[in-house]
């Protein structure tokens, strides 16, 4: 279980690093300075690290991602590029409102990557392709994970039955 959580956690931290990549050019594309990194990161200081921390956020945030993902795939018996994709577009339409109290209250509202969130539809639409690219690498990365665990499993169901 700790391996799988373990791989889980690699597969949200590769998807979420792959978001904040290409930010700069989803930002050219989209045509709104919208950035993850700089909510994340200017929430807790404007000074020069902003970025790193707002990095360092991203990456624990993909991190948990992952795990949750990985738990819901095994409980629903899911496959689990198709959970990481509608968990992430569920998480993307469901907390997107929360916009309202980025726009409202963030310490660097109005600031460079931090411009009004909730009416904006560049800017929901670049977090919509946002959670679609990392849907679609953390379940690719986890769908390669999980090759082996159907094999696995008929393993342990058969060692039960052996020892019960």
């Amino acid at each position: 279980m700790v391996t799988r959580a373990f791989r889980a956690a690699l597969a949200g931290v590769a998807g979420a690093g792959l978001w904040a990549l290409q930010e700069p050019y989803d930002q050219r594309l989209f045509g709104c300075d919208y950035s993850d990194l700089a909510v994340l990161g200017k929430a807790f200081t404007r000074g020069p690290y902003w970025r790193r921390l707002g990095l360092a956020l991203h990456l624990l945030n993909g991190a948990l991602f992952g795990i949750v993902i990985e738990r819901v795939s095994a409980r629903c018996q899911r496959s689990p590029a198709r959970v990481a994709l509608l968990l992430s577009l569920a998480e993307h339409l469901g907390l997107y409102p929360l916009c309202a109290l980025v726009d409202r209250r963030h310490p660097a509202r109005g600031q460079a990557g931090v411009p009004p969130l909730l009416r904006n539809r560049r800017a929901f639409a670049q977090a919509s392709w946002r959670h679609l690219l990392f849907g679609l690498v953390v379940g690719r990365l986890s769908r390669a994970g999980s090759a082996r665990r159907p094999v696995q499993a008929r393993v342990r169901r058969g060692r039960r039955a052996e020892e019960g």
